[in-house]
């Protein structure tokens, strides 16, 4: 991986009168759309001219977005489009990846997240991440909660059982689960597992809660209820998400950002993307006209 400055010739400018998809694919150069509302914002992540290759391919193309502090943000687009690849720039794990090159940068809370000092280790403490299919580890609910604290070095019972039950109260799964905290958590249904792992992520304290696609792997009632979760973190935590759902981005975010072969097309208030749209293009996708 590297991060040097992109010496690559930039795509020629978009024609005035252009479909910004077609344009996106045939490999001109589509400035995004972002609103002024976001801009007002406090962000607690600042994605600045982010490119990402996996080899010779390019996977995201000069993405700039703020993600604002205590807020919902939900990213969407069509499968393939860079959504998950961005996510998983935020706290470093597309590092895993020996093609993987990119310029630009990122800052959580000011820090550059792709500087070589950057301990990606404490990075990624920073953040919590909760995947598509619930990965609960196999021990019980109360050591999985507290698992983060653990490896920190706390060993005051007083302070880990605390932190279970504000976390697990947090991922509103204290009162399924309080008489069984030590039951392994590979017992609880996928839906409780997902939150579980919510709660997992959330006792760290994270800056950013990192979500992809946290209910494609979920029925419909758990799905509503980690849906709920998502309701309550918002305005107590930052969160970034990852969605294929309209329905579920609509209902969960508080800001709502449209991706296109990765690119950036359109970024501001949820209720704006889904009613109000700059762009056509927008308007489209959302309504699902295509996609």
């Amino acid at each position: 991986m590297t991060g040097a400055d992109d010496t690559r010739q930039p795509a020629p400018p978009l024609p005035a009168t252009t479909d910004r998809l077609q344009a996106v694919a045939s490999g001109l150069n589509v400035p995004s759309e972002v609103h002024e509302k976001v801009l007002e914002e406090t962000p607690v992540l600042e994605i600045d001219r982010f490119n990402l290759w996996y080899g010779t391919k390019q996977a995201l193309h000069g993405i700039s977005m703020p993600i604002p502090h205590n807020q919902v943000t939900a990213l969407v687009g069509p499968s393939g489009c860079g959504k998950s690849t961005l996510l998983r720039s935020v706290n470093r794990l597309n590092d895993l990846v020996q093609s993987v090159q990119i310029t630009g940068d990122m800052r959580l809370n000011g820090d550059s997240i792709y500087d070589p000092r950057m301990d990606v280790i404490d990075l990624r403490k920073r953040m919590g991440m909760v995947f598509q299919k619930p990965n609960p580890f196999p021990m019980s609910i109360y050591e999985n909660v507290v698992y983060s604290l653990r490896i920190d070095g706390e060993r005051n019972r007083g302070v880990l059982d605390e932190v279970c039950e504000l976390s697990l109260r947090g991922a509103a799964l204290w009162d399924e689960v309080k008489d069984r905290l030590h039951d392994s958590a590979l017992g609880l249904s996928g839906g409780q597992q997902q939150r579980l792992c919510i709660a997992r992520a959330i006792a760290a304290e994270p800056e950013v809660l990192l979500l992809d696609e946290p209910c494609s792997a979920l029925d419909p009632i758990a799905t509503g209820k980690v849906e709920d979760l998502i309701q309550e973190l918002r305005g107590r935590y930052s969160v970034l998400m990852v969605t294929h759902n309209m329905q579920q981005a609509s209902r969960a975010s508080d800001y709502t950002a449209f991706m296109y072969l990765g690119r950036l097309i359109e970024y501001g208030p949820t209720s704006d993307i889904f009613t109000k749209p700059m762009l056509k293009e927008t308007e489209s996708y959302v309504t699902g006209r295509f996609g």
